[in-house]
């Protein structure tokens, strides 16, 4: 079960100058779980009062199907609602280093190549502004979060 989620406004003291660094949770999940665990915390998050256009989900692995869905009316379309910023917005880890900066960050590690988790880890990072949401095993997520491979 997710932790509770960050509220509005809670944001971690940091010292001047220094790089913001999200809050990390870790939601352990199975590749086949990962993408249900990061629906039920984009839910908890949305029911604490959190702004769906404040959240972003990243997917190692298939796109989450509502992702499938919009990608069918076309590239334009689809990344012109992630520029509207008033929905959660779903897109492929791979997709990253396209994506805005959103207060959260929720990474589904639902499968993908074996080093796709690392791979979006770092951009996952720079784009959550408060919250980084890993939702994936443990074993494979603590290492690259303390810095391993």
């Amino acid at each position: 079960m997710p932790a509770v989620p960050a509220q509005r406004g809670a944001r971690p003291q940091r010292a001047a100058g220094s790089a913001a660094t999200p809050q990390v949770q870790l939601i352990p999940a199975t590749p086949e779980g990962a993408l249900d665990a990061a629906e039920e915390a984009v839910d908890l998050l949305l029911d604490a009062g959190r702004a769906p256009g404040d959240v972003l989900v990243l997917t190692t692995g298939e796109q989450h199907p509502w992702a499938t869905h919009e990608l069918s009316f076309g590239e334009e379309a689809y990344w012109a609602q992630h520029d509207a910023r008033e929905d959660v917005f779903y897109a492929a880890a791979t997709a990253a280093g396209r994506t805005a900066p959103r207060p959260v960050v929720v990474v589904a590690v639902n499968g993908g190549a074996g080093d796709a988790a690392a791979k979006a880890l770092p951009a996952a990072t720079a784009g959550a502004g408060e919250l980084l949401i890993l939702c994936g095993d443990p074993e494979r997520l603590t290492p690259l979060l303390s810095g391993g491979n």
